[in-house]
């Protein structure tokens, strides 16, 4: 009975309790990804069974929590998606100089990618530096030499002289591949910076075979053409005969010089062999509608992803990617932040979606489907995302992405600073993590977001094991049930995540970018 009476007050409060009291919270916490990162589930691929039984559980949770159905009379809203497989074996790849064709290695040497429409290529290879167009900072890597008709090799990355968040926004995928479409190139070839490499060469390579996704409605339709990335250590086949080498380039990246831009003597010469087949997954959706008869219309939205990347290359003997942080940890904090909210009996002004997307690994492809075409009638506020933040140490330090872009971020330092916890900007704008995940749905219809991460200090232990997790099991078979979490920390956060979303939905007004905000120009152009 006293485990019981401790843990509601947890739930009803942000105030520090035992730390007996967060451990039980935490293992709660843990049951849930015990059963949505489980073997049975095998990694929780988009269109699998795995999802599905995932999805099944989560609608069972959130409907024990209370909360009604999100997608009018079903917690389920329907999203169908194009599978697109790589057929290796029936595909080419090859450097052609001086009348010379060399294959290239697939895996070793590139990854070829399989998202474009174009079967055959035969271009010119261009480097295009960055392969960035930021008009409002006066940067172009795509004017000179000339694109028309060849395939651009770039580096990821980009110039640190730009600030953060607009290099990010034109790094994404979407934007860089419109960019070098309105350039004239017919595809691109990225060379990953090994210092910012989250996942290390080999890994990528165990698992290129995996099929990618579009969304099927023609709406959605992009093709960004011939794609490839390059292994930097054999970079320097596509430099020869140029007079330049990738370990200038790279001094270049890391020492803030600008990169060169040239024409490269080789051609590149690409069959892409490819199987289509429709899939159908869904997101799902509960709300908690809120008291107010007016602000009831406007949505507070506390999101995380269902998928993850399913059963791939066997890493010894382990094949299933369980996704035990990316992002079951996310989707566990959805599950019992609705169950705080109901055992407290919570009342809200605004309404609350609890929303569990698919196709987050196949480049936000749910959520960004929802942001279009949203189950509610109303307009969206606010987007708090939980993906993957990491509960691996005790939570001193919180890392908040988009914490100076919006009022959001005021919101967060005042109910952390009630649960002693220090809060910090993101550490590392440039590994674009803003942009990287469902919370950027939403950001460009608009509305103000957050993402977390546990913080660290520089130099830290703290740090040392947040970069070791990356570089061993992000997007690894190692994502599993078997790693060391901190389950009190894990119940911490969640109890900061429902006091925020409290704050937010009761707030006399609705969340705003700041004046100063790149995002703000979003919101302005749905005005």
């Amino acid at each position: 009975m006293r485990l019981k009476i401790g843990l509601t007050l947890l739930l009803c409060a942000a105030a520090a309790a035992p730390a007996t009291d967060w451990t039980a919270a935490g293992k709660a916490w843990w049951a849930h990804i015990q059963v949505l990162a489980d073997d049975k589930l095998e990694g929780r691929n988009v269109g699998s069974k795995g999802f599905e039984s995932a999805a099944d559980y989560v609608v069972t949770q959130l409907k024990a929590a209370g909360l009604a159905p999100g997608a009018g009379s079903t917690y389920s809203q329907p999203v169908a998606f194009t599978k697109i497989t790589l057929d290796e074996a029936g595909s080419k790849l090859s450097l052609v100089r001086d009348g010379k064709t060399a294959p290239v290695a697939l895996g070793d040497e590139a990854l070829l990618g399989s998202g474009g429409a174009a079967a055959e290529v035969s271009a010119p290879l261009v480097f295009a530096g960055y392969g960035l167009n930021i008009p409002e900072a006066g940067y172009n890597d795509l004017s000179s030499p000339d694109l028309r008709g060849a395939v651009a090799v770039y580096l990821q990355g980009g110039p640190s002289s730009i600030s953060g968040n607009l290099r990010s926004h034109y790094s994404s995928r979407e934007e860089r591949a419109k960019a070098m479409k309105a350039a004239g190139a017919v595809g691109a070839i990225a060379i990953p910076n090994p210092r910012n490499m989250d996942i290390p060469w080999e890994r990528q390579s165990n698992n290129r075979l995996q099929a990618r996704m579009t969304l099927a409605d023609p709406a959605f339709s992009t093709d960004g053409g011939f794609t490839a990335t390059w292994n930097p250590a054999k970079a320097d086949e596509l430099f020869t005969g140029s007079g330049h080498t990738i370990a200038e380039i790279l001094d270049a990246a890391d020492h803030n010089r600008p990169l060169p831009h040239f024409a490269l003597t080789a051609k590149v010469s690409a069959h892409v062999s490819r199987a289509l087949d429709k899939v159908q997954s869904r997101n799902v959706v509960g709300l908690r509608t809120g008291s107010d008869v007016k602000l009831k219309n406007e949505y507070v939205i506390l999101s995380a992803h269902l998928d993850h990347l399913g059963v791939g290359k066997p890493v010894n003997g382990d094949a299933i990617f369980n996704g035990a942080m990316d992002d079951a940890s996310g989707v566990a904090s959805l599950i019992e932040i609705a169950r705080a909210l109901q055992a407290c009996n919570v009342k809200t002004k605004r309404s609350i979606v609890f929303l569990a997307v698919t196709g987050e690994e196949k480049g936000e492809l749910g959520s960004g489907y929802f942001a279009e075409r949203p189950t509610v009638s109303g307009r969206i506020v606010a987007d708090i995302n939980m993906d993957m933040f990491l509960p691996l140490f005790p939570l001193r330090y919180l890392e908040v992405q988009g914490l100076n872009e919006s009022s959001l971020g005021d919101d967060i330092r005042a109910v952390a600073a009630v649960a002693g916890v220090e809060i910090q900007a993101d550490k590392e704008p440039n590994a674009n993590r803003f942009i990287r995940s469902d919370q950027y749905s939403f950001i460009k219809k608009g509305v103000p977001a957050l993402a977390f991460k546990f913080g660290w200090i520089p130099g830290s232990p703290e740090e040392k094991i947040f970069r070791a997790w990356y570089s061993s099991r992000y997007h690894g078979v190692s994502d599993d049930l078997t790693q060391p979490v901190d389950l009190a920390a894990a119940a911490q956060f969640n109890s900061i995540l429902k006091a925020l979303l409290e704050r937010v939905a009761d707030a006399p007004q609705a969340p705003q970018w700041k004046p100063d905000s790149f995002f703000r120009r979003f919101a302005a152009a749905h005005e």
